[in-house]
């Protein structure tokens, strides 16, 4: 059974940090890129983050650029997320999820997701 599980979520005032950790379980993750996405309220959820199988590609959504850094650890199956200089607008809901491909696509869609986390909060405030 495919399980991704969240954890690192939490609340901290503007321009801090958080490390979110996405471990998964149930199939042989350092075949596949993975995927974090994000769904601040009111909003459709957008994709954030990608990382190709071998750390080969790393892609971001431009409002992220310069301040997260996304890394896997495939000897832990555990993909994270740094996020440096947080802004009150990255608050939201964030989740963990793969297409089960080995390359990170050129356009992301939430529909080609095959397996998702439960999704761990964010919230930047002061």
């Amino acid at each position: 059974q495919v399980q991704l599980v969240e954890s690192g979520g939490g609340q901290v005032q503007p321009g801090g940090s958080l490390r979110l950790s996405c471990a998964a379980s149930g199939f042989a993750m350092d075949y596949y890129a993975m995927h974090w996405f994000r769904q601040a309220p009111g909003k459709e959820r957008e994709g954030v983050s990608c990382i190709s199988t071998s750390d080969l590609t790393r892609d971001y959504v431009d409002s992220v650029k310069g301040r997260f850094t996304i890394s896997r650890d495939n000897d832990k199956d555990t993909v994270h997320l740094q996020m440096d200089s947080l802004k009150p607008e990255d608050t939201a809901v964030y989740f963990c999820a793969t297409e089960m491909i080995s390359r990170c696509p050129l356009t992301v869609s939430t529909d080609k997701m095959r397996f998702w986390g439960q999704g761990a909060q964010v919230t930047v405030s002061s």
